[in-house]
């Protein structure tokens, strides 16, 4: 990432009562993640809807979130899709509206081999002067990137970081030891992990409703309170499973949750359906518990 990031925040993306893009609302929850701890949003990744938005919309919201945080943050752009043509457009586009690095996923659905993979990747990363981070999640795009192929693409000069939700702890780890490619640790509850074995940092989902928590178990880790970190993990543990392993997307339980705390949010896109009242109410339960004096 440049200029260096630890936390960043998965971002939801605002939308109206109508289900428009809110760009008002975008640059208003922007600020408050970066306020409340947050050195880094992630755009139009997968909690920020990016297969329901258009690239214009993409376009628009790197910008208007761009002009809200200023250099306080850095802005990576999710652009991973399916079409190796369609992911070089819009990194090109993301780079003209003010993204200071990029975010993919390997092409999904089509499931392509390993040399079709890293061939993509490496279009990509020669496609714009932006850093890119490479996103393995392989429960949603059906391929894993192997690790022989991530250490081929970390000698690329731009391919610099991963968002890892792959849950091989080992192979994250062997790749750490081997290049200089920055860890992020993509699934909450592998926060303090792997930060612990040399991780640069989170991309957090849970970020979006407790921002601050989020930052401090990593400040904890980096006090040299390890004991601390690993309480505040802990307590943060309730508001990772409710938000995350709860049957729902987190799209939709951070929006369901960020409604509740009066944070801009709106409605989800089709089609994601909205949490039920019940559930949302059992949100702020657990987000109310976590925010009582220890």
């Amino acid at each position: 990432m440049t200029p260096p990031a630890r936390i960043l925040c998965a971002m939801i993306t605002p939308f109206t009562p109508t289900g428009a893009l809110d760009l008002d609302g975008a640059q208003r929850l922007a600020g408050h993640l970066v306020a409340q701890g947050c050195d880094g949003l992630v755009l139009s990744g997968t909690t920020g809807e990016s297969p329901t938005t258009t690239d214009a919309e993409k376009s628009s919201l790197i910008s208007a979130v761009r002009e809200a945080v200023g250099p306080r943050a850095t802005i990576v752009a999710g652009v991973g899709t399916p079409d190796t043509a369609h992911t070089t457009r819009l990194a090109r586009e993301a780079e003209k509206a003010g993204a200071d690095a990029l975010l993919a996923t390997a092409p999904y659905f089509s499931r392509p081999p390993q040399d079709a993979i890293e061939a993509h990747f490496r279009t990509l990363a020669d496609t714009t002067d932006l850093p890119v981070t490479l996103y393995d999640i392989p429960s949603r795009t059906g391929v894993r990137i192997e690790p022989d192929t991530l250490l081929r693409l970390a000698e690329h000069p731009r391919i610099t970081a991963v968002k890892d939700c792959s849950y091989d702890f080992l192979a994250a780890q062997k790749i750490m030891a081997r290049t200089g490619l920055a860890y992020y640790a993509g699934c909450d509850e592998h926060n303090l992990a792997l930060y612990a074995v040399g991780a640069a940092g989170c991309v957090s989902t849970v970020a979006n409703a407790a921002p601050a928590h989020v930052r401090a178990v990593l400040d904890a880790f980096d006090a040299g309170d390890t004991a601390g970190a690993a309480h505040l993990q802990r307590r943060l543990t309730p508001l990772i499973e409710a938000m995350m392993a709860n049957g729902l997307p987190g799209t939709v339980t951070a929006k369901a949750l960020l409604a509740a705390l009066g944070l801009p949010a709106g409605p989800v896109r089709p089609p994601l359906r909205p949490a039920a009242r019940q559930t949302a109410d059992e949100l702020r339960a657990t987000h109310d518990e976590l925010n009582e004096p220890a």
